[in-house]
């Protein structure tokens, strides 16, 4: 019946607190009433920007959170952004904003990943700074990144604690010493890099198509447009148990489809595009042939309508409709008249269709974000649905008569991104700039030794349990690394040494014996010692004298590019018989040239990967090497040596 059928997402979150500073300590409740205070005015001032937002899964929002420990009471927000990363950044830009007009409030916020800010900025951080020691250090505060650092030596600095801070010690740091808590410009340069462009950047996030919809539901989007996401994910992330309510539509019929402008983010419109279904037979639902020129409209339309569906059908029918979305709250007044201030209503004259329809955006917003009480059950994306569907009245003739007047739908070419496309938006989105291009004088002149020296540089490195480290700079101390002190480390874990017995079985007496023998000659030992690794070396060199003469009958040796100078035969002539014998009729196996076959390996690598992504160019580049365009688009093959 379908394809591709998702049933579960990884539901990512972030998690963000506000808190207040200088932090007094003082009566509880009239704690309680100032953050609550700047609750308000926070989603007040920038309802703007979060009313027409279109949240992948959950919108911002902040609430009060009290004291617990050694964290005191502050404003507290979690947002599931699901698969939709600009969600994310797009909250950062909101709390760096809040910290820049709220001097009195310092923000801290991570997800499931952790310190994400930090993990943005990691090429640029300094090497004291690890996940082990960055708890409580990450700030936003007066519009600018901070990092708290940690003292060199054990109190060279008073005010700093050799241990990560408490979140009171954090504060009273950020109150006592801000100028020395900002984090450097770069690492502050490459946060901003991934915030830059909103809030204009929220246009270009968004797309706008066609979609030939039961007339319901393009009133409640016509109302709600936000509720697009509860629909697309609800599609998205179906399973068969979801896709019963489909099998004959009870709500959303298809004889009342009209086509409607609706408005996506990129992602939705993706998920919704990208996944393959076909309605059940007993739906109603039928899609024209794919050479249709409204084909995709229709496909669009079915597939929403069949989200929106599965939604309403997982509410109880007899669900309490009495949390209407009309708020009655004191502080309506207050967040309307805000709103009118900061020009939320475009200068649409008030009463007009697009005013009102502007005005209830915002109402459903504040009912959402502001006016929400703590203890109260939020209501289902299906219940606000069939609560529009009983409020607001629509007619079918007159949604069918603005069908002339659509606006055009956007181009979706950002679909289909050409490799140059993709690899120049994911540097965008790595916060990387694009690298210059290697002009033709460069090519001609381009040292290809520095392929081999770079490689001999990250290969003499010597790696951790973290990693390898890539080669930065020429100054760097070099690494060292004592194996005795290693060694005697292990011996403490396993609690034995290494010339004990691995046997258990040894009783009292064999082990007195053992204990007990004082004679030994140590001198002896040691030249037995001696003679053993001598034994080993000579054996050693014997295998691999055996297998050059076996490879030699081969064709291996033809593999490898070989050095050209060849010494006289006279002065290579081996005084063993055997290898005398061993049918290679005299010939000299001359050493092969490591460098030549490295770069020539790494090159035919590189262009084969024609342009794109892989291990030749991911190696080179995090080395610091740029390798020019290959204009020779010939058939690779090893060079050979003339």
């Amino acid at each position: 019946m379908e394809e591709n059928m998702k049933f579960a997402t990884v539901e990512d979150t972030v998690e963000y607190r506000l808190f207040l500073i200088p932090d007094k300590p003082g009566d509880p409740e009239e704690h309680r009433e100032i953050l609550q205070k700047c609750i308000e005015r926070i989603m007040t001032q920038f309802a703007p920007m979060l009313v027409p937002y279109i949240w992948q899964n959950q919108p911002f929002n902040l609430k009060y959170k009290p004291g617990k420990g050694d964290v005191p009471a502050h404003i507290f927000g979690m947002t599931k952004f699901g698969d939709n990363i600009e969600d994310e950044w797009f909250i950062v830009y909101i709390v760096k904003q809040i910290t820049k007009e709220f001097p009195e409030l310092v923000a801290r916020i991570e997800d499931n990943d952790g310190e994400f800010l930090l993990i943005e900025a990691a090429d640029f951080l300094p090497k004291w700074l690890d996940p082990d020691n960055s708890a409580n250090r990450v700030f936003f505060h007066q519009g600018e990144l901070c990092i708290i650092p940690a003292p060199k030596k054990s109190g060279t600095v008073s005010w700093l604690p050799t241990t990560p801070p408490t979140i009171s010690q954090a504060l009273s740091i950020i109150s006592t010493h801000p100028e020395k808590i900002l984090a450097s410009e770069s690492v502050r340069a490459a946060v901003n890099r991934r915030i830059r462009g909103y809030p204009e950047k929220i246009k270009a996030s968004l797309h706008q198509a066609h979609c030939f919809l039961p007339a319901g539901i393009a009133a409640v989007l016509k109302q709600c447009p936000r509720l697009v996401a509860a629909g697309v994910q609800a599609f998205y992330l179906r399973d068969p148990i979801d896709l019963r309510a489909c099998r004959i539509f009870k709500t959303f019929l298809p004889e009342t489809r009209i086509m409607t402008s609706v408005t996506f983010t990129k992602c939705l419109y993706a998920q919704l595009v990208q996944q393959r279904f076909v309605p059940d037979r007993r739906s109603g639902y039928k899609l024209p042939p794919p050479c249709h020129p409204q084909y995709r409209a229709h496909e669009l339309g079915m597939k929403l309508a069949h989200g929106f569906e599965i939604l309403c059908s997982k509410c109880s029918p007899h669900f309490s409709d009495s949390k209407s979305l009309v708020t009655t709250s004191p502080l309506w007044a207050g967040f309307l008249e805000s709103l009118k201030k900061n020009d939320y209503f475009k200068g649409l004259m008030e009463g007009s269709v697009q005013y009102q329809e502007r005005l209830e955006m915002a109402k459903n917003y504040f009912q959402l974000s502001v006016n929400r009480p703590e203890s109260s059950h939020a209501m289902s994306p299906g219940e606000e649905i069939l609560t529009l569907l009983q409020t607001i009245p629509f007619d079918i003739e007159e949604l069918k008569k603005e069908e002339a007047y659509l606006p055009p739908e956007d181009d979706e070419r950002w679909l289909d991104l050409s490799p140059d496309q993709l690899d120049q938006l994911l540097q965008e989105a790595a916060g990387k700039k694009e690298p210059e291009p290697i002009s033709k004088g460069q090519e001609e002149n381009y040292d290809l030794t520095q392929v081999s020296e770079s490689m001999k540089a990250f290969i003499s490195k010597v790696s951790t349990h973290k990693g390898a480290e890539l080669p930065r700079e020429p100054s760097e101390a070099p690494i060292t690394f004592d194996a005795d002190s290693f060694l005697n480390y292990f011996d403490k874990i396993l609690g034995s040494k290494s010339h004990e017995s691995d046997s258990d079985d040894l009783d009292e007496e064999d082990s007195e014996c053992l204990d007990s023998d004082d004679d030994v000659d140590l001198e002896t030992q040691e030249a037995g010692e001696e003679a053993s690794v001598k034994g080993t070396l000579d054996d050693l060199k014997s295998y691999m004298a055996q297998m050059d003469r076996e490879l030699a009958h081969t064709s291996i040796a033809k593999s490898f590019t070989t050095q050209k100078q060849m010494e006289p035969l006279s002065q290579t002539t081996n005084d063993n018989p055997e290898e005398e014998d061993s049918g290679t009729g005299g010939s000299v196996m001359t050493p092969v040239d490591v460098d030549l076959n490295l770069v020539s390996n790494i090159l035919e690598s590189y262009s084969s990967q024609a342009g794109l992504a892989g291990p030749a160019s991911n190696l080179l580049q995090s080395m610091g090497v740029q390798l020019p365009d290959n204009a020779d688009h010939r058939p690779t093959s090893k060079p050979t040596k003339d």
